[in-house]
């Protein structure tokens, strides 16, 4: 069942059954209101038939002449009952009413009134003591004119309830089409969403209501959905060209070292070369598995010391930036040894900071690297900068996207998971990159430490 048909039923059946209930309480009270009615009526009209009958010798001719001509239309023989001590009906031409009891008379002397109802009539009964003796007065009437009140009621009630029902119904359906209007265009527009082109956003409808938070929930599924993808197609790409060219060179080299005989010279040297091939793509493997990895690391942090791991990252890579008539410094400003120490994974911290730092040797040139250690406001960081040829202003958005790479690398090898990889393991320890580069001016790489007791 569709939402537009739920809501309509459900709008139906709730509106069908408050009306019922209302329209019953209402049919009940109008009833019991109208039966009340007709019995005080009764009670004046029995009344005055005692009066009439009974008080005949008390009151003057001109004043009984006067009552009787009133009050003839409600006092008929027919319809009264005058009972005395020995009940029997000394007054009024209703005799032998079957619907009158004995146990009625005793009820009306002991209780001084009684009414009911039976064989579709009307029945209220009077004590009267006179000096004549005690009697009791009953009045009897139709029910008609009460039963053809109740019915048009009823049919009235009805008849407003089952139009209630059908426009509610109708109401419903043209409501619901109204509301779920955007609900049918965001289907619509997602329908029309091609793998091709995934990561185009659903427009907004800007109502600030459940539909908007649905495109927004959708649109950052989408996203997420696009940048696996968009992962996924460089992943692709990565492989078929980086993997290429380490693969390329060690099928050719065995290619000619399998040629003719070689010097002992000649074989280390192909072996090496090999060698370096394989190594390259085995880090570039490790890399992979350790990115695809890093949602699922457990928290194995323990106590360590920042500086020693600058220390240790310096004596690998200042051979590789003296190689590059480069070198790298290191400037520790920080007076607070507590702050040099952090809890973390020593390994990936090593691993992240590396990347940035040989980032900065390879794009440096013959310029110096500065690794500077600082304190703000209780916080440790640390700078990475170089002068070297900076990152294009259209790059820097992306240039932390996995396999991806400024458009002025030239001939620098790289793979495009480095700085990704670095992201990676910050953001899981909660320090915060920030990367601010201008073209031949070099790149500073700024990590912001957390605070910790």
């Amino acid at each position: 069942m569709t939402l537009r048909n739920r809501f309509t039923l459900i709008s139906s059946l709730s509106f069908g059954i408050v009306s019922i209930i209302t329209s019953a309480v209402i049919f009940f009270a109008y009833y019991d209101s109208t039966k009340i009615f007709y019995f005080e009526k009764l009670r004046n009209t029995a009344l005055i038939s005692a009066i009439y009958y009974l008080e005949k010798d008390e009151l003057p001719k001109d004043r009984h002449a006067q009552i009787k001509k009133e009050y003839n239309h409600l006092i008929q023989n027919n319809r009264v009952a005058v009972y005395n001590q020995n009940n029997e009906v000394t007054f009024g031409h209703n005799l032998n009413d079957k619907n009158i009891k004995l146990s009625h008379l005793q009820s009306v002397r002991a209780n001084k009134g009684i009414q009911f109802m039976s064989d579709n009539q009307f029945y209220y009964g009077i004590f009267y003591p006179d000096n004549q003796g005690d009697f009791v007065v009953f009045v009897k009437s139709s029910n008609d004119s009460f039963q053809s009140q109740i019915l048009r009621l009823a049919i009235i009630m009805l008849s407003v309830l089952v139009i209630g029902l059908l426009a509610i119904y109708f109401l419903s359906r043209y409501l619901s089409k109204v509301v779920y209007k955007p609900i049918s265009n965001v289907v619509e527009r997602i329908n029309k969403v091609e793998y091709n082109n995934i990561s185009t956003a659903i427009t907004s409808t800007n109502t600030n209501d459940e539909i908007e938070d649905l495109i927004k929930s959708y649109n950052k599924l989408l996203g997420r959905i696009s940048e696996n993808v968009l992962l996924q197609q460089n992943f692709i790409n990565y492989v078929s060209h980086e993997f290429k060219t380490p693969l390329a060179a060690i099928s050719g080299n065995l290619e000619v070292f399998a040629q003719r005989d070689r010097t002992p010279e000649e074989y280390r040297e192909v072996a090496k070369e090999s060698l370096e091939n394989v190594y390259e793509i085995e880090n570039i493997l490790n890399n992979l598995l350790l990115m695809s990895g890093m949602t699922k690391l457990e928290s194995s942090h323990k106590q360590m010391r920042v500086d020693e791991l600058i220390w240790k990252i310096y004596e690998k890579l200042e051979p590789k930036a003296k190689e590059n008539n480069s070198s790298i410094k290191i400037q520790l400003q920080v007076t607070k040894p507590g702050l040099l120490e952090f809890p973390g994974n020593e390994t990936l911290l090593y691993l992240a900071i590396y990347n940035i730092v040989e980032n900065a040797v390879k794009y440096s040139y013959d310029k110096p690297v500065v690794l500077t250690l600082s304190e703000k406001e209780n916080q440790l960081y640390i700078e990475v900068r170089d002068e070297g040829r900076g990152i294009p202003t259209e790059d820097l958005a992306k240039i932390s996207e996995t396999f991806y790479r400024g458009k002025n690398v030239d001939t620098v090898k790289g793979s495009g998971i480095g700085l990704s990889l670095s992201k990676s393991i910050f953001d899981h320890h909660h320090i915060v990159m920030k990367i601010d580069s201008v073209v031949n001016a070099g790149t500073t790489v700024l990590l912001q430490f957390p605070v910790h007791s």
